[in-house]
């Protein structure tokens, strides 16, 4: 396996990818260099929605706004030479708008001047064939391991913080964790399977040796589309908001998002099981990576923690209240964790969509009234994050759950 050495990187080319995953960008970088990328997580804030409205349409989805935005705003800092220098764009190769981003990105690159700079996807559907990141082996262990740490590390975070006696004991244990694991993805070593497990087993008694107080304080659960839910641009700040307000909250890990797609986009279509050569590799996958997901929900649970259920359980769970039809961009995941965190006595919930989105319209936002009815002592409250609202009128709703 391709081993990273940061120090003699500066000469490859920058592979600039927009902020999405707060919690797990700091381990899952290292899944995307190779002998000509250096990947840099954007980190640029100051003026990007307003950037991205000038360059964009603005009934765009909001994340779009936000990612044409960041991309200009990082290549007119001047920090890197925009002839050495590419943009990795994902995209889930469905009938979500961000399936359409790489277009949209590349116009606006040319309207401001930058139109040297090549932009490239990331998917595994066959978009943009030409201009595509390769998905290699290398890419395929390093992302899988560090997008299960990254949920473990999150999830425990989360729960311990709150609730910590000295003040910085948890984030000074997670940064412990991630130095460690950092240097594993970056030689390539400790990726195996049984080396992941083992890792889930010592992160979790790591965390479960923080002093805490024994204070009831409210817990929150949080769904909604991707972007919302992880990345403090597209939510406001919401996590240090709630912290704020002395709540512990939960936010579901992305590992359940990749399965959810694997299920619904690469094994089935339509509800019906796809053919192919490909399938019997994606099934064997799938399984894989469901293994994985159950020994870590296993090393969180019998140590107290909470966590949804794996995703096969966590599924079955939602029978009943949502449709498994309804499988575009985040599609039927969105309420089957609203579900999910209701039956599991999360009863309060924060649900964000971004404008434009009509995935999660359809299919979180149509559908919680309908699972409340089901659900009644749940309460949860809607929130719509876009380009022209306001940071108080987003906070005076989530006070009204908090306060309910």
């Amino acid at each position: 396996m391709y081993r990273i050495e940061e120090e003699k990187d500066k000469e490859k080319y920058i592979l600039l990818i927009p902020a999405m995953l707060d919690a797990h960008f700091p381990l899952l970088k290292y899944a995307f260099y190779s002998r000509k990328y250096r990947p840099v997580i954007m980190e640029e804030t100051e003026g990007i929605t307003g950037l991205g409205l000038k360059y964009a349409h603005n009934d765009l989805c909001y994340p779009g706004i936000l990612i044409v935005g960041q991309i200009l705003k990082t290549l007119q800092s001047g920090k890197y030479d925009v002839n050495r220098t590419v943009i990795l764009e994902p995209q889930a190769g469905d009938a979500c708008r961000g399936s359409n981003y790489i277009p949209m990105i590349r116009k606006a690159l040319d309207d401001a001047g930058f139109e040297m700079v090549p932009v490239i996807s990331l998917n595994v559907t066959g978009l943009e064939r030409k201009h595509s990141l390769p998905i290699t082996q290398d890419l395929l262990l390093r992302s899988v391991a560090a997008a299960y740490y990254g949920d473990l590390l999150m999830i425990l975070s989360n729960q311990v913080e709150p609730y910590e006696k000295n003040e910085g004991d948890t984030k000074k244990l997670s940064d412990k964790w991630i130095r460690i694991l950092s240097e594993e993805l970056k030689e390539g070593k400790q990726l195996s399977a049984g080396k992941i497990r083992n890792h889930f087993d010592e992160i979790v008694r790591d965390f479960k040796q923080v002093p805490r107080t024994d204070k009831a304080i409210l817990k929150i659960g949080v769904v909604g589309e991707l972007y919302i839910k992880y990345c403090h641009l597209g939510n406001w700040n919401l996590e240090r908001y709630l912290k704020e307000q002395n709540c512990e909250y939960y936010i579901n890990g992305i590992t359940w998002y990749a399965l959810y797609y694997m299920d619904t986009h690469l094994l089935s279509e339509g509800g019906e099981p796809k053919k192919g050569a490909m399938v019997e590799v994606y099934k064997k996958l799938f399984q894989h990576f469901l293994n994985l997901q159950r020994d870590m929900v296993n090393a969180l649970q019998k140590q107290g923690f909470y966590c949804m259920d794996a995703y096969d359980v966590f599924k079955e769970r939602a029978a009943g209240y949502v449709t498994y039809q309804c499988s575009i961009g985040d599609g039927w995941l969105i309420g089957a964790e609203f579900a999910n965190h209701a039956l599991n006595g999360y009863n309060r919930i924060i649900c964000g969509q971004p404008f434009g989105c009509l995935p999660s319209h359809v299919c979180g936002r149509g559908l919680y009234p309908a699972i409340r009815r089901k659900l009644p002592d749940t309460q949860y409250i809607s929130v719509d994050y876009d380009s022209s609202g306001t940071d108080t009128l987003v906070k005076s709703r989530i006070r009204m759950l908090l306060s309910f």
